[in-house]
């Protein structure tokens, strides 16, 4: 992880962006991409664990440099969705919400399926169950 680098020197000052603030930008543009269930922390006894809405930075990576940034995000993404059209749509969403924001010059975005996610199958009703032999 990047210290935090002096980004533009001003008449008055500097500004500084912390690689944090840029892990949090980058988390929030990666799930509000459709298809994506959440951030994926990496792997915990090969199981992907899913994070939340308060985790987002948790599953990004940056590199900083004055002018330019370089991201990977984790992921894991919900069942039937075509993967190489929702990363496409995670990198262009990452890298236009991080140069809005900062200003910085994005240089890569990675994408990172780490899991698959399925809807839990539906409870099947109290008298759908009557209708199973016994």
């Amino acid at each position: 992880m990047s210290t935090i680098a002096e980004f533009e020197k001003t008449e008055i000052g500097t500004i500084q962006i912390a690689p944090e603030v840029i892990e949090v930008i980058a988390g929030l543009a990666t799930v509000e991409v459709e298809g994506v269930a959440g951030m994926s922390g990496g792997f915990a006894g090969g199981i992907a664990e899913l994070l939340g809405r308060k985790n987002l930075s948790k599953g990004v990576k940056v590199e900083v440099g004055q002018r330019e940034a370089a991201v990977d995000v984790s992921i894991i993404i919900q069942y039937g969705n075509k993967i190489p059209e929702i990363a496409s749509r995670i990198q262009q969403n990452v890298k236009r919400s991080i140069e809005m924001m900062t200003g910085l010059h994005v240089v890569e975005v990675n994408v990172h399926i780490h899991d698959v996610y399925f809807k839990p199958a539906e409870k099947l009703d109290d008298d759908d169950s009557q209708l199973r032999v016994k």
